[in-house]
């Protein structure tokens, strides 16, 4: 359990983000909820910190962050800005964020191939192939 518990958390992690995600007011600017989005997520991710952290010496874990923390901040930006956005044009729960997915593994296993020399098996290779298929049949 203690290998798959994370999977888990994402899993249901992601069902709660997508419900909400579709759920939101038309009437609300999605970048005006993500403000409060971020003020629960950061008062939950100190509080959580205080929790679990045997040192529990913030300012130390501050000095040392890396430039990765300001870009992963943007990123996650973009992510719930372009789900929330796919939401209000219309998608579907079902479809939506499984095209992103696909999409985004197919990416992912380039990246990790071209810059993190992982390899690609023929079979891999079949299911990246039938990934791109599934892509072009659920969006006819």
């Amino acid at each position: 359990m203690n290998y798959y518990w994370p999977i888990i958390l994402i899993v249901v992690s992601n069902v709660c983000y997508h419900l909400c995600a579709k759920s939101m007011p038309q009437s609300v600017n999605p970048l005006a909820s993500l403000g409060i989005t971020y003020l629960v997520g950061a008062a939950s991710a100190v509080f959580l910190y205080f929790l679990t952290s045997p040192v529990k010496n913030l300012a130390a874990e501050y000095a040392g962050i890396n430039w990765t923390v300001f870009i992963l901040g943007v990123a996650i930006v973009g992510l719930e800005f372009g789900s929330i956005n796919m939401y209000k044009l219309g998608w579907n729960i079902s479809i939506g964020s499984l095209v992103a997915n696909i999409a985004l593994a197919v990416i992912l296993i380039l990246i990790g191939v071209l810059l993190y020399k992982e390899t690609i098996t023929p079979q891999q290779l079949m299911g990246i192939g039938l990934c791109l298929a599934g892509l072009i049949f659920i969006n006819k």
